[in-house]
């Protein structure tokens, strides 16, 4: 009797258990980064961003510009000014492995593990680190921000090797 009433205290420990882990599991995922609606640029249209979908946690948004996935990487930085770059390494480009993911508070290059603080995003160029979109290079507004047609096509070259396969 004592075994059948082991058995029958099993099957609700094992469901209470499992629930708990995958809790555990979805906690751990807070803070991870989110990915944006894909779309295709067309000649005369521009990428536009909502700023509501920006937080401080990397935001990805990926355009197919004249045949080419690009991805662009938008972020609230802790000083609350929006950052937005092409999500490939400037160093490790023309590597299929040269794109960021978030970890913490920075991302980090999947080809050469090089971490970057989130609050350069945007703002460094020349090194081991996404490929800024400058002011200069897109308009913010408190709605959006919007990157035009043609300077993403002008960029489409860096995408060339991204994420492709071996």
């Amino acid at each position: 009797m004592l075994h059948h009433t082991h058995k029958k205290w099993m099957l609700p420990v094992i469901l209470v258990l499992t629930l708990l882990l995958l809790a555990a599991c979805g906690a751990q995922g807070e803070g991870a980064a989110k990915s944006g609606n894909s779309q295709t640029i067309r000649t005369g249209e521009d990428l536009v961003i909502p700023v509501s979908e920006i937080g401080e946690t990397a935001t990805f948004f990926t355009v197919a510009v004249d045949g080419v996935t690009m991805e662009i990487l938008a972020v609230r930085a802790p000083d609350g000014t929006l950052r937005t770059a092409f999500n490939t390494c400037q160093v490790c480009n023309g590597s299929p492995l040269a794109y960021f993911v978030q970890k913490g508070s920075k991302v980090e290059c999947q080809n050469c593990h090089n971490q970057f603080p989130m609050s350069r995003i945007g703002l460094d160029a020349g090194g081991c680190n996404p490929w800024p979109i400058t002011d200069g290079d897109k308009t913010v507004t408190d709605e959006s921000i919007t990157i035009s047609y043609d300077f993403l096509q002008a960029n489409k070259a860096i995408f060339a090797n991204w994420k492709a396969s071996y």
